[in-house]
């Protein structure tokens, strides 16, 4: 007989990435007891190392990935209007004059990404003469044409907290810092042995749930009596940040030799994003840096088509992160399909049957579509629950009339007019709508407690540690913001001294 004290929930979500973060909302929202547990912090790893993108995956056209980008482009028009404070428009010009691909081809794969997934508030594929558009600028070859089309930016980490902020608000525990033990099927449902800072705690659920990234084959090692016959192959991605190389707000996609495509994005105002690789990962998962080969592929990449040369001296950061891709047996990383799978396993034949559901793969456009997936696989193991909600639902601070961001922050900036315009557009891109709960009655800069350093002071630090599960200096400077990158020497120092006598 179950002990009655010990907590009993519908799912237990085994990891705080942007899949499980998605999963843990849509069941929450349809009325169903939710525990997540991540044994770090929110979107730790994968989910904050990807090329902050929100798109179709014009490349996997190539691939005959046509499902996927069709519901990655559906996806993209859903989440630029339900996130319309982390998520923006952007442009990418891809020059056709270092192409390997004729132009024949480049423009029927963009064709076909304008119709695939009925494009509503995205502009359509445009062609332009390098040598006379302003697109153009900063390039070393101006000669010929390329085509401009359009995409969406995210700030992945930020649409991560998020997902389990609204998870939250609808009655979902989510606890960082905790990791599963082990678990095991019993009468129907799941023991399972998690540990966090209050120690070993035994847990039931109906329905167990792998979200763990990379760690999804280690989870599967965790529990007693499931298969053991789904693989996982492991791909790194690497970024590098440098000094911002053109000007404009636009983006390139700058096609190589080996057909492999690399990324130039604007970031962060004063920088270039530059990325990413496919490299196999071969290793334990862990914590992932970026290889001096990569480093250097990515450094001769935007050396041969921009006119500023940029060395290893003038990288200001790098990351990179492991993707869980389902082993589909491709030859090429970067063949390796990046649609998702979920393996349902719901145990050996008889009565003690008790769902895992395990999941592989996955892009951040396509998160909130694949929860909507998860929740139908689980449905006939689950009690009385609502149907699909998340397609319409602003995501916390994402409920601007019209989903219009900069009339959002013009109305900000007339009630608080003596806060500095730069602070403001930063809080407001963060927070949106829920920039109100964190200035409070706040009037001047004064009023936001003290300064940290690069224009973050204590009430915005106050704010994340009681709303968004921020623990650590780097929790906050790298992963609910990119302050990082803008702060004074001495800032992680006295950021670490404040949340200690917090």
């Amino acid at each position: 007989m179950a002990d009655q004290s010990e907590e009993t929930v519908d799912l237990l979500i085994v990891g705080g990435g942007i899949n499980g973060s998605g999963i843990a909302r849509d069941a929450a929202g349809r009325g169903l007891s939710v525990l997540l547990v991540e044994q770090e912090d929110l979107a730790s790893h994968t989910s904050s190392a990807s090329t902050k993108l929100i798109h179709g995956g014009l490349r996997y056209l190539e691939y005959g990935e046509f499902r996927l980008v069709r519901e990655a482009l559906i996806e993209r028009e859903r989440l630029l209007a339900i996130a319309p404070h982390i998520i923006w428009p952007l442009s990418f010009v891809l020059p056709q004059n270092r192409s390997p691909r004729p132009a024949w081809m480049v423009r029927l794969g963009l064709f076909l990404y304008d119709h695939l997934g009925g494009r509503v508030r995205l502009p359509g594929t445009r062609t332009i003469r390098l040598d006379r558009s302003p697109l153009g600028t900063g390039l070393s070859a101006r000669t010929g044409k390329a085509f401009v089309y359009s995409d969406c930016w995210v700030e992945d980490s930020r649409l991560v907290v998020l997902n389990a902020l609204d998870a939250a608000e609808h009655g979902a525990r989510i606890e960082t810092r905790t990791r599963l033990i082990e678990a095991r099927r019993e009468g129907g449902g799941w023991i399972a042995t998690i540990e966090g800072e209050g120690g070993l705690r035994t847990v039931r659920a109906r329905i167990l749930v792998n979200a763990s990234g990379p760690w999804v084959v280690d989870v599967i090692g965790r529990t007693h009596g499931t298969r053991r016959d789904r693989g996982v192959r492991l791909v790194k991605g690497s970024h590098i940040v440098v000094p911002r190389l053109y000007d404009g707000e636009h983006a390139f996609m700058l096609q190589n030799d080996d057909r492999r495509i690399v990324f130039a994005i604007p970031y962060e105002g004063r920088f270039t994003l530059v990325g990413t690789t496919d490299q196999p990962w071969t290793e334990a998962p862990a914590k992932a840096s970026i290889s001096a080969g990569e480093t250097t592929y990515l450094l001769d990449t935007i050396n041969r088509y921009f006119t500023v040369k940029t060395g290893e001296a003038d990288i200001v950061w790098s990351y990179a992160g492991i993707r869980p891709l389902y082993d589909d047996h491709a030859a090429d990383a970067s063949a390796v399909t990046r649609d998702y799978v979920l393996d349902l396993d719901i145990g050996p034949a008889g009565e003690d049957h008790a769902p895992m559901l395990n999941i592989f793969g996955g892009k951040i456009t396509t998160y909130r579509k694949l929860a909507e997936h998860a929740l139908s696989e689980l449905a006939p193991f689950l009690r009385q629950a609502g149907g699909d909600w998340t397609a319409g639902a602003a995501l916390p601070g994402g409920d601007m009339a019209d989903a219009d961001f900069e009339h959002f922050l013009s109305e900000l900036q007339a009630k608080c007019p003596v806060l500095p315009p730069g602070l403001l557009r930063r809080l407001a891109r963060a927070y949106g709508t829920r920039v109100a709960d964190l200035l409070g009655t706040a009037q001047t800069v004064a009023d936001l407690g003290p300064d940290l350093g690069g224009g973050l002071y204590g009430a915005e630090v106050d704010y994340l540690v009681r709303v968004e599960w921020a623990r650590t200096a780097e929790d906050i400077l790298y992963r609910r913001s990119k302050l990082g990158l803008h702060v004074p020497h001495g800032t992680v120092e006295c950021l670490t001294e404040y949340l200690t006598a917090g």
